[in-house]
């Protein structure tokens, strides 16, 4: 399955930032147990690199396994040589150029017409609307009126209430982090992660 139809088809990109490695790689693995195969791991956390080599090594070729907060050209190529193969970008810049020219699988950060425009251009997977609560489901719904075949993933203040409406404006999936994470990827409790993937998934398939 490529990226774009595994995006539709899940409709849910989940986002660990985690301050513990060891944590957040039980993390990626709880998620995908529980259904949520969409995963993106941010290179803020502790030792993300790492966390994304384990999981590819565990989950295999077939996982969607992605580097969020990538900035440069050389986050890029460290990304994709730990075993992403997703790159997530807050915005259009070097390492959103390096992704694409490795034919990487993009996620780019925009929130303007113009970045839209820009981001496009460039060929990317899909558009990763940053940060969402800027305007809320109104602002995307009104984005897509010369966008409307665009797909957006809006990132930023997404919780389990208002995913419906990001849905109901036309996002393909969203992305979401502590709303669903919580403090999971820091050693908190997996069970109440489960119990909130649970109540994300039951929303992504309506």
């Amino acid at each position: 399955m490529d990226f774009s139809t595994a995006l539709r088809t899940e409709r849910l990109v989940a986002i660990i930032r985690g301050s513990d490695a060891e944590a957040s790689f039980r993390t990626v693995m709880a998620l995908a147990e529980a259904g949520l195969p969409l995963v993106e791991i941010s290179l803020t956390g502790k030792d993300a690199l790492g966390v994304i080599r384990r999981a590819r090594a565990e989950l295999g070729d077939a996982a969607w396994i992605g580097a969020g907060t990538v900035l440069t050209g050389s986050d890029a190529r460290r990304a994709a040589e730990a075993g992403a193969n997703l790159i997530v970008t807050p915005g259009l810049g070097a390492g959103l150029e390096e992704s694409v020219r490795q034919g990487l699988s993009t996620l780019a950060g925009v929130l303007t017409p113009s970045e839209v425009i820009a981001a496009e251009a460039l060929g990317v997977s899909a558009l990763k609307l940053f940060p969402a609560s800027a305007g809320g489901p109104a602002y995307l719904q009104a984005l897509r009126t010369p966008f409307p075949e665009l797909p957006f993933v809006p990132v930023g203040g997404v919780d389990a209430a208002i995913a419906q409406s990001y849905f109901d404006a036309g996002a393909v999936a969203v992305g979401v982090g502590s709303p669903l994470v919580g403090d999971a990827a820091d050693g908190g409790d997996l069970d109440e992660l489960r119990k909130r993937a649970a109540e994300f998934r039951a929303v992504c398939a309506r």
